[in-house]
């Protein structure tokens, strides 16, 4: 009888386990060039300057049963900021704004996320940047997630946040540009 109870029991807890979904672990495909951190910023309020950030990575975690649950974390090397206009960048890394000697790395880990819609999910974390940390939140999109054809298994995000700079303690090169706008295209390799 003990047998049978304690088989049953093993039976259930199988079958238990077995049903619910576990968050599966993605790294940041940025290797591949499937992932980049891109930024905007108001030149004179007549147009925009675009830019990216090379040198970074990150981790995920997602679970499309129950996006609640999912995290991310990223470090980007602030130095690798890149603009295509290299006294631009260079004036950008100075002291005058994101001090790269200074602050070699800025850091963002999630802290909560809440799915907005289907495919839609507001992404609350802490934003290190300049030496200040702050909750930013990211508006994210699902895109999609399956096999790739390498034999591996792929998701993907954008999302979009707008930074103040003076929150991060930077003063913007003028009265149009004290705002920056993020965006950002993770594409993940789900670890085996």
């Amino acid at each position: 009888m003990l047998k049978k109870t304690l088989a049953a029991l093993a039976l259930g807890t199988a079958l238990l386990t077995a049903g619910q979904a576990m968050a599966a672990d993605y790294t940041i495909d940025k290797e591949g060039q499937h992932a980049f951190i891109d930024w905007k910023i108001s030149h004179l309020g007549y147009s925009f300057v675009h830019g990216t950030f090379k040198d970074w990575k990150g981790t995920f975690s997602w679970d499309a049963a129950k996006p609640a649950d999912s995290k991310i974390d990223i470090t980007l090397q602030t130095a690798s900021l890149f603009s295509n206009h290299a006294e631009r960048d260079k004036h950008i890394a100075s002291k005058d704004f994101l001090d790269v000697a200074k602050y070699p790395e800025a850091t963002f880990k999630s802290t909560k996320v809440v799915p907005t819609g289907d495919k839609t999910a507001d992404v609350t974390g802490d934003l290190t940047l300049h030496g200040v940390t702050k909750p930013v939140t990211f508006k994210a999109t699902f895109n999609g997630e399956g096999k790739d054809p390498w034999g591996g298994e792929r998701a993907g995000f954008n999302a979009t946040t707008t930074l103040n700079l003076n929150d991060f303690g930077i003063k913007g090169p003028g009265p149009t540009a004290q705002t920056l706008d993020l965006d950002i295209s993770l594409e993940g390799v789900k670890a085996k």
